[in-house]
């Protein structure tokens, strides 16, 4: 009989984490959620930020619940997390405070004066492939700068989210490639820091330390780790630790498929694998980004406002006393006339906390079209807009990369939204095939089992991942009426 591996995955997202104890047979993964919590940001003295001490209770209490259930033969750990967010660190290792959310206020309108410095945004784009958001580590570190942040003049190094967690966990400060490559601040080439980009914006680079590829061994807990839950000096790894590489690496395709994958969840990631970095005049003008992907690979792809807007409609309503769910939510949105009304996802306005419904509605009413007033409406109007754009990035892929791409492969918590998987469908005429739902732990698990000698590469790791969870098939239905609302999107997303 096969000896069965158990790996511990921490995947934390932008609302909340969990650790997933994952178990493999020698043929197939199988799942067990272990602990969840919410991970809920902090606006304190105008700015917002992550409660970081209060998510490594967390990760300490999950290490604790696998231990105390019977699994503490766990044989590593792995830690993934949303990008471009960090903290500094003084030279004897103490953290500089905890770390900016990424959607705080104080990067705005920095990326044309930041580009203005440098002599424009090809540079930038030209340097580090990466796309251009005002969310970017860049923008937030050349914020710091602005405003002469103490803590940039105190730090010795910087250190971002997974980075954070696997320092506490071991002593050993590293930064894993995947969430470096998110920063706007890599040579995609290289794999190294930009170092002649970081001396134009004029940041310290003694900051910025050694890059470490996913699949590597980091060290092991700490006794101080390990005398406090009772536990073994248990290896940490690098994985993926940005979670849309660990998403990535779970789309369970076939070499040689024409696809583009979408992890879906709060964001819409939207892309494909590349084996080199794509720089070119096309891939800027759609603001593709060049991020680091596992197995050597780079994600070409482009982040689009996902699930966000949902979600955030949702949390107004309750604040008014109306605790919808979600279903609920998707069951008005069904019987909501169609395409009434249509938004551009990635209007700026719609990219912050708020009333997000007001805002929809004001979007509308700003261009001329009908304005939703009830909660099935405003649900409509934001899926069926989500499809669409996913729909154009589709096409603007296919005119950079100068092919056609005949599938959507869909992964990830924001497929358990039916309707928004079926209008991308219909959106795009392309079938969208979707699973596994726990893309973003199930790549995570791979790469520590990877690590360990007990998958040989991403190629096995993504049939074995076929073989364990399964997929639904949606195919686009509808043409002609999507095709006309689909002219009618465009232009929409032009007056934005």
């Amino acid at each position: 009989m096969t000896e069965k591996t158990k790996v511990l995955a921490f995947d934390f997202g932008a609302s909340s984490g969990r650790a997933m104890l994952f178990e493999y047979d020698g043929e197939k993964l199988t799942i067990d959620e272990i602990h969840r919590f919410s991970n809920d940001p902090v606006t304190v003295g105008g700015s917002m930020y992550w409660d970081f001490l209060r998510l490594f209770f967390e990760v300490k209490q999950g290490i604790l619940k696998c231990i105390n259930s019977g699994n503490g033969d766990i044989s590593a750990i792995g830690i993934d997390t949303w990008g471009v967010d960090y903290a500094f660190f003084d030279k004897n290792g103490k953290m500089l405070g905890n770390p900016h959310h990424y959607r705080d206020t104080r990067t705005q309108g920095l990326i044309d004066k930041l580009a203005g410095k440098l002599g424009g945004k090809e540079y930038i784009y030209n340097k580090t492939g990466i796309q251009f958001a005002e969310l970017n580590s860049l923008y937030q570190m050349y914020s710091s700068l602005l405003e002469g942040d103490p803590t940039l003049d105190a730090a010795d190094k910087v250190l971002f989210a997974p980075d954070i967690f696997n320092y506490f966990l071991t002593g050993v400060m590293k930064n894993e490639y995947t969430m470096a490559s998110t920063s706007q601040l890599l040579d995609p080439y290289t794999k190294n820091w930009c170092g002649e980009l970081i001396k134009k914006v004029g940041l310290p680079e003694k900051i910025f330390g050694d890059i470490i590829m996913p699949g590597t061994v980091i060290g092991t807990l700490s006794d101080e780790i390990c005398e406090e839950l009772g536990c073994p000096k248990i290896p940490v790894i690098a994985v993926g630790a940005h979670d849309t590489a660990s998403a990535v690496a779970s789309v369970p395709v076939t070499e040689g498929d024409d696809y583009v994958y979408i992890s879906s969840g709060t964001w819409a990631l939207l892309g494909v694998e590349n084996d080199k970095p794509l720089i070119n005049e096309t891939a800027m003008k759609f603001n593709f980004t060049n991020e680091g992907g596992v197995g050597n690979k780079i994600r070409f792809l482009r982040n689009i406002m996902g699930l966000w807007i949902i979600q955030e409609s949702r949390r107004q309503w309750q604040r008014e006393g109306k605790d919808y769910s979600f279903n609920d939510l998707e069951q008005q949105a069904w019987q909501a006339k169609p395409f009434a009304s249509l938004i551009d996802p990635d209007y700026s306005a719609f990219g912050v906390p708020g009333n997000m419904p007001k805002r929809i509605k004001e979007f509308c009413e700003k261009t001329g079209q009908t304005v939703p007033e009830t909660p099935g409406d405003v649900i409509r109007c934001a899926a069926q807009s989500l499809a669409f754009k996913i729909a154009m990035s589709v096409d603007g892929m296919e005119e950079t990369l100068g092919r056609k791409i005949n599938k959507i492969h869909m992964v990830g918590g924001g497929i358990k939204d039916s309707m928004v998987c079926k209008f991308t469908a219909n959106a795009s005429g392309r079938p969208v095939i979707a699973g596994p739902v726990e893309a973003t732990s199930t790549g995570n698990a791979i790469m520590q089992l990877i690590a360990l000698g007990k998958i040989k590469d991403l190629k096995e790791a993504r049939q074995i991942i076929k073989n364990s969870f399964p997929v639904k098939v949606y195919e686009p239905e509808d043409g002609e009426e999507w095709k006309a609302a689909y002219n009618k999107f465009k232009n929409i997303a032009k007056m934005s």
